[in-house]
């Protein structure tokens, strides 16, 4: 069984554990980027006993180098959405069969196979925004979707609106994914009553609506197609993996990611569960670039493994789900 299929096959801590040390020692010897970060932290790989030991890339360095361990060429570049002028970051996968494999075995254990509901997506499509993780892995869902009414309803939500109707006449499992502030579009022209249905927001609203907290946001969504909760996704660019919330904004992770939060102030310090500070996440499918990333993203961990996103640091740049579309 090769790294990569034992990532995926990770069943307990102990397993977690010895899959981060294995990358974590393949990444200090052939991701240049991080090598470099190790030795200018003074960090021997050798010595790295322990994940609590192994140190955070911190998630700029996407921008403006080549975070890679793997060769020659990446099969996949994906780049994040950025204003004019914004330095994207940059993510080379050297192979996009990880990738899917992640999302796909993700997305099968927190919602069941895809070819069993319909997918409509509130996103531009992958020949609109090529680039895009997000696009890449709700476009390979819409594909593997056996319902001929799955689809991209961006431009058309008219047609959003009466595709919801007959699905949910036909009594259809159905999964609503887009970026927040489409989603709010969407409500406000046309109100659904759909109680069956899952909708999932992927966040986002600089630059298009107003500021809202997650609690206005699910409120209005919730009372627009009349269902119980919203469901979000947590993904960037930088990572290969997603963590989804089913309900009040609790993130769960797939067992090969785990989420750990730092001391705002001392970047090498970590804090406990219910304390808010800046998110560490270890995304182990990031087998080929760097797995140990330090994000922006201000959250909390609990003691149910969950955790909330609770914002951005200030001056951090605006990026995301919300910028897919200009």
């Amino acid at each position: 069984m090769d790294l990569a299929d034992r990532i995926f096959a990770i069943k307990s801590i102990s397993d977690f554990n010895r899959a981060c040390l294995e990358v974590f020692a393949l990444q200090a010897s052939r991701c240049a980027v991080y090598a470099d970060y190790l030795s200018l932290l003074g960090v021997a790989p050798a010595a790295v006993q322990s994940i609590t030991a192994i140190p955070f890339l911190p998630i700029e360095f996407f921008k403006n180098h080549r975070v890679y361990s793997a060769g020659p060429d990446a099969e996949v570049i994906f780049s994040s959405s950025g204003t004019t002028g914004s330095v994207q970051s940059k993510h080379y996968v050297a192979d996009a069969a990880i990738y899917r494999q992640s999302f796909r075995t993700a997305f099968e254990q927190f919602y069941g196979q895809p070819r069993d509901r319909a997918v409509l997506a509130l996103l531009p499509s992958y020949s609109e925004r090529e680039g895009s993780s997000l696009i890449y892995m709700v476009d390979d869902l819409i594909r593997q979707s056996r319902h001929p009414q799955s689809g991209y309803f961006l431009y058309d939500h008219r047609a959003l609106r009466d595709v919801l109707l007959e699905l949910k006449a036909k009594d259809t499992p159905t999964l609503l994914i887009g970026v927040t502030y489409a989603l709010l579009d969407f409500v406000e022209a046309y109100g659904v009553d759909f109680p069956g249905l899952t909708v999932m927001e992927t966040g986002g609203m600089k630059g298009r609506r107003r500021e809202m907290i997650r609690e206005e946001v699910h409120q209005r969504l919730c009372k627009g197609f009349n269902v119980a909760q919203i469901h979000s996704e947590y993904g960037m660019t930088e990572l290969l993996s997603q963590a989804y919330a089913a309900r009040d904004g609790r993130f769960h992770c797939p067992p090969w990611m785990k989420i750990f939060i730092r001391d705002t102030n001392d970047p090498f310090s970590g804090l406990g569960t219910g304390k808010t500070g800046a998110v560490n996440v270890i995304d182990l499918a990031n087998i080929h670039s760097c797995a140990f990333i330090a994000t922006q993203d201000l959250g909390k961990t609990h003691d149910d493994g969950s955790f909330e996103v609770l914002g951005r640091f200030d001056q951090s740049d605006i990026r995301g789900c919300n910028l897919l579309i200009q």
